[in-house]
């Protein structure tokens, strides 16, 4: 009986020992600095793009800050949803993270019949980036010089007009279909495949576009091309002198890209509040903020929560503009 006690008290003292281990290497864990080996930075497009150039400023400021490399590892493929998934599937344990942007975030829920994952419920944001307006470009044989002269030109033109864009359920084409529904004309929507939609414009076939900033910036100082307005709700730093299509009389008008950092459900606070702090630090430094206002994007920052409601928001505005343009992913 008493070998039976005994045998019993020391399986307890073990039992007890082993969840007292437990509770004091989660507490570790919790109050360990993060982080403490390289994180990877899965960007879902190529290489060169908008999304992978910001990514690699930040990750590189990242890696002076914190004392651990941030990689960049581009998983292009499906609009996005490939890398988004690789990172939705990650370990939640913050040495898996991704910038992302809206079409991933915010267009392909609707775009797409079926999604695997849900980008809002499975991943966690952390900070936004940077926001990078669109700028709506003309070819010089369009006979307008301001907003107000290019709807007068398309509405006598109904229907006559094309537009280009870098593909079906991009932020080209909606901002594009965007503009042709509130101002109340018809255009015909010509979706390319990355840079032939610019080819296109400056020979001509097509007529105008939204582009992103960097992406034509060239093109308008040789007077290749002629901007009329930037597609956000202020002017962007990058282009203060073009005027908002807000101001050229169309409210509420607000249809860019942005990018920011986001984790896999589940990962630590730590990770959250470590990496925005952060990158906050980092977009407050006037040599990155020109650095990025070089390549048109309008640095932002913020809390978590305050990235999660624009996000949010955001997925809301679009699956309304999707719907209604009927764009379906091919």
């Amino acid at each position: 009986m008493k070998v039976f006690r005994s045998k019993q008290l020391w399986h307890s003292m073990l039992l007890v020992s082993f969840i007292f281990s437990a509770l004091i290497s989660s507490a570790h864990a919790q109050n360990s600095p993060y982080p403490q080996k390289p994180v990877k930075v899965v960007v879902a497009f190529t290489a060169g793009g908008t999304t992978d150039i910001l990514a690699r400023i930040v990750a590189q400021q990242l890696t002076e800050k914190l004392k651990q490399s941030f990689l960049i590892d581009n998983k292009p493929g499906a609009g996005g949803n490939l890398g988004t998934e690789i990172v939705v599937r990650a370990p939640a344990d913050g040495y898996t993270l991704i910038v992302n942007s809206v079409g991933p975030m915010a267009v392909n829920t609707t775009l797409y019949s079926k999604l695997p994952y849900n980008p809002i419920t499975d991943l966690v944001p952390i900070v936004q980036i940077a926001d990078v307006p669109n700028v709506l470009v003309v070819h010089p044989s369009v006979p307008a010089k301001n907003m107000e002269e290019f709807i007068a030109y398309a509405k006598a033109n109904d229907g006559k007009l094309n537009y280009g864009s870098t593909g079906i359920g991009t932020s080209s084409h909606l901002s594009s279909f965007m503009l042709a529904k509130r101002a109340g004309f018809d255009a015909t929507h010509v979706p390319y495949k990355g840079a032939d939609a610019l080819k296109d414009l400056l020979a001509g076939r097509i007529q105008f576009m939204f582009a992103t900033i960097p992406s034509v910036m060239p093109q308008i100082q040789a007077g290749k091309l002629r901007s009329l307005a930037v597609s956000s709700l202020k002017r962007s730093r990058s282009m203060p002198e073009v005027p908002t299509v807000i101001e050229m009389g169309l409210p509420n008008f607000e249809a860019g890209s942005w990018f920011g950092f986001f984790a896999p459900k589940g990962t630590p606070d730590i990770v959250i509040t470590t990496v925005n702090k952060a990158v906050n630090e980092i977009l407050s430094s006037p040599a990155i903020e020109q650095q990025m206002v070089v390549q048109g994007a309008d640095p932002v920052g913020g809390t978590s929560v305050q990235f999660g409601q624009f996000v949010q928001r955001e997925t809301d505005k679009w699956r309304v503009i999707v719907k209604e343009s009927g764009a379906k992913a091919e």
